[in-house]
């Protein structure tokens, strides 16, 4: 796995760990308008898209379920300190 596949992962865990601060009213819109954009940076980045745009929906899906991931851990060690 190269570096430039590991971003949207990263980049996934972070923005869950980001959201976990946030309101939960706006934290579907900050999370979707964020994942968006940084899937489209690590697309162009990586340069995927001059295979093909189909790349994009793969690094959405990466972020998103990312910082699900991020979010519901930082959540439950929270709970579990709290």
């Amino acid at each position: 796995m190269s570096p430039v596949e590991i971003i949207p992962i990263i980049s996934g865990l972070l923005l869950g760990a980001l959201l976990g601060s946030t309101q939960p009213a706006l934290r579907k819109r900050i999370g979707l308008s964020a994942a968006l954009a940084i899937s489209f940076l690590a697309t162009t980045f990586s340069g995927e898209y001059r295979v093909s745009w189909g790349f994009l929906l793969i690094d959405i899906a990466v972020v998103v379920v990312a910082a699900v991931v991020g979010l519901v851990t930082l959540q439950r060690l929270r709970w579990s300190r709290g």
